[in-house]
């Protein structure tokens, strides 16, 4: 997949920056750019002053607008951007309904959502809830003069609790708290060169062991999920994977049983380096490299596997510590 063939769809919380990513991305690659339409909304404006009164009339009429809108997507020429997707308007309404609400409301979506066309990558956006409350303060739209910080982080949490599980199409992951992707060129073509990687187009390693690119070599893997099979050696790709396992495999997912299983994992390294120690401590051949092998695989897909359960980009995490570590002054004795 690649830009010239992708629906990409950008993906995040009220304020996080999408439908600007969406239009800078429509200029970088041509795309055809639909935005969601939200402002002909009649509740909006009393939704944010009285949620509980207005939240089924609110949600209800963007349920319909968007699959409306949604429905139109499949006859659009690719490449496609959008600044949002349907199961966003689910997301929305288990934090806004409860009971017989709720309950009406998820038998219409569920009708609905099986003629949705699925992205071929989502680009999700986070902030924390300061950050995004900045943000809506700074743009000033009349109707979200009364939101509240405590929406907005019940909102924070919902999207990252759903985009930790979401399994239908690849998810890209970019923290948004720190960077300017408007005002900064560097931060502009950091985050467009995210994207054109996962799409095939930016610097890449091979796809993962068994999950090749040509439709032949995968064709001859019946297993490999299609998901997978484009997927390149990338922090963000190694996440999805592992989903994409967890559902197939029905593996435990709780945080804390993984986190103990990761000791285990440690415990059998340690005793690899200790197998390698003694072998050059006595002179003996060491033959520990294929278990060292094994056992820092074995360490990395229980990291892996703990970020997905928590919500974390291990990439963005991963290179933002490596930013603090560059400015830190080290002991020699450290290496």
């Amino acid at each position: 997949m690649n830009t010239t063939q992708a629906y990409v769809v950008v993906e995040g919380v009220i304020g996080v920056g999408k439908t600007t990513l969406a239009r800078l991305l429509q200029k970088e690659v041509g795309a055809q750019l639909v935005l969601e339409v939200f402002e002909e909304n009649p509740f909006l404006s009393d939704f944010y002053t009285d949620r509980a009164r207005y939240a089924f009339q609110t949600q209800i009429f963007f349920l319909l607008s968007r699959y409306h809108q949604q429905r139109q997507l499949a006859a659009i020429p690719r490449p496609l951007i959008s600044d949002y997707m349907f199961d966003k308007d689910r997301l929305f309404a288990q934090v806004n309904l409860e009971g017989d609400e709720l309950d009406t409301y998820y038998s219409v979506q569920e009708a609905l959502a099986e003629n949705i066309t699925v992205p071929d990558l989502v680009v999700f956006l986070k902030a924390s809830t300061d950050t995004l409350m900045r943000r809506i303060t700074t743009r000033d739209r009349p109707y979200e003069r009364n939101m509240e910080a405590d929406y907005i982080d019940s909102l924070r949490a919902a999207y990252e609790r759903f985009f930790a599980a979401y399994e239908a199409a690849p998810v890209l992951v970019i923290d948004t708290n720190n960077i300017d992707f408007v005002r900064s060129d560097e931060d502009r073509e950091a985050v467009l060169t995210r994207i054109r990687g996962v799409l095939g187009e930016g610097p890449r390693q091979p796809a993962l062991p068994g999950l090749a690119r040509d439709p032949a070599a995968v064709a001859a893997v019946p297993e490999a999920s299609p998901v997978l099979a484009h997927t390149a050696r990338r922090l963000g790709d190694f996440q999805q994977f592992h989903r994409q396992l967890d559902h197939d495999k029905q593996f435990i997912t709780d945080p804390y049983v993984n986190f103990i299983l990761l000791q285990e994992e440690i415990g059998e390294l340690a005793r690899a380096f200790i197998q390698r120690w003694a072998a050059e401590q006595s002179g003996r051949p060491d033959d520990s490299l294929p278990l060292l092998r094994e056992e820092l695989a074995d360490v990395l897909a229980y990291v892996i596997k703990l970020a997905n359960y928590t919500g974390i980009d291990l990439e963005d995490a991963y290179l933002e510590k490596m930013r603090v570590n560059t400015t830190r002054q080290w002991r020699r004795d450290r290496s």
